[in-house]
């Protein structure tokens, strides 16, 4: 598997453009992603995403991804349509903010070596020797604590990513927080970091071109991907032979006990607080405090009563789940 060339000999080199798209439809579009590794995809690729697995990633580069829940462009409760829908208002803002003047860059770009590492960027910056790679971001209330500390690392791998695309020395990251706070980040260049990084990607790449599913990682999103490629057929598959495996299930056992164990003894103690705290809503320690308040009355509909006096709306309003596959643990 082709590798970039040593830093010291390929800084300077530009991107290839790879797809003009001006006019590419949005489905065209995932379809040139799917050919390589792009920026956003960096961090998942090395396990460092804290929204999508290497499993996941793997099965959206290789056609897998059917089954797979995916952001719907027009739906406004996403925040992926707000983060589309507002990229050129934080791209104006930042112009405003610091004087720079932006420009789209209407193509998905290749690296000049090596066809599978690909960037996409929000906005060139014009007439700024020391950065030249605008990156536009929004994050919401839960997505802001993210930013606490500064850019975060799955950000930062994205912009490593994009710089040794590009070959470019520096790129900012404006962020929109809460829809009222800009704040621009300097990302410049290490080279170190991305000869790392390139390394990562391309073991996952081999991954894709050999059509083997990397190891789940226990997230939410491993747990996804497992359930859509292994859906279940009903057999029964006999592993007492296999050492590993049966130290594997051993172990978990043991961590489910320790939980279990775990959960008995919090409760003891949330319970111990509780019952001091009587009727107070709120209690102050020396290292912290909790709140115990009572939330507000909600309103509901019975729908068992209203389809036992209206039992036609079953039929005419009733839908089917699809199941789903449960991991119970008996021994």
């Amino acid at each position: 598997m082709p590798h970039p060339e040593p830093a010291s000999r390929n800084r300077h080199r530009p991107a290839l453009r790879l797809v003009d798209t001006t006019s590419l439809s949005r489905e065209d579009w995932l379809s040139v992603r799917k050919t390589g590794i792009g920026g956003s995809d960096a961090a998942a690729a090395v396990g460092l995403s804290p929204y999508m697995s290497p499993l996941e990633l793997w099965m959206i580069k290789t056609g897998r991804d059917a089954d797979l829940p995916s952001p719907d462009p027009d739906d406004t409760t996403d925040p992926v349509y707000w983060g589309t829908l507002l990229e050129p208002v934080v791209a104006a803002a930042y112009t405003k903010q610091t004087g720079r003047r932006v420009r789209r860059v209407n193509a998905v770009l290749r690296h000049p070596t090596v066809a599978w590492i690909l960037a996409n960027i929000d906005r060139e910056i014009v007439g700024a020797p020391e950065v030249s790679i605008l990156e536009c971001k929004t994050a919401g209330e839960f997505g802001a604590r993210l930013w606490r500390d500064g850019v975060p690392e799955y950000v930062q791998l994205q912009i490593q990513h994009q710089l040794a695309v590009t070959g470019k020395l520096a790129a900012d990251v404006a962020v929109l927080l809460c829809g009222q706070t800009l704040e621009v980040h300097r990302i410049v260049r290490d080279d170190a970091l991305i000869a790392r990084l390139i390394e990562l990607e391309a073991a996952f790449w081999h991954y894709v071109q050999t059509d083997t599913p990397p190891p789940a990682d226990g997230s939410a999103s491993a747990d996804r991907a497992l359930r859509c490629l292994y859906p279940g057929t009903g057999a029964t598959v006999d592993f007492t032979g296999d050492r590993a495996l049966s130290a594997t299930f051993a172990d978990l056992v043991s961590v489910r006990a320790e939980i279990e164990a775990r959960q008995t003894i919090e409760a003891q103690l949330k319970h111990t607080l509780t019952q001091a705290m009587g009727d107070a809503d709120r209690a102050q320690f020396e290292t912290g405090s909790v709140s115990y308040k009572r939330s507000k009355d909600g309103t509901g509909i019975d729908l068992k009563r209203l389809l036992a006096d209206h039992p036609e709306l079953s039929t005419q309003y009733g839908i089917t789940k699809p199941g789903s596959r449960r991991f119970l643990v008996q021994g």
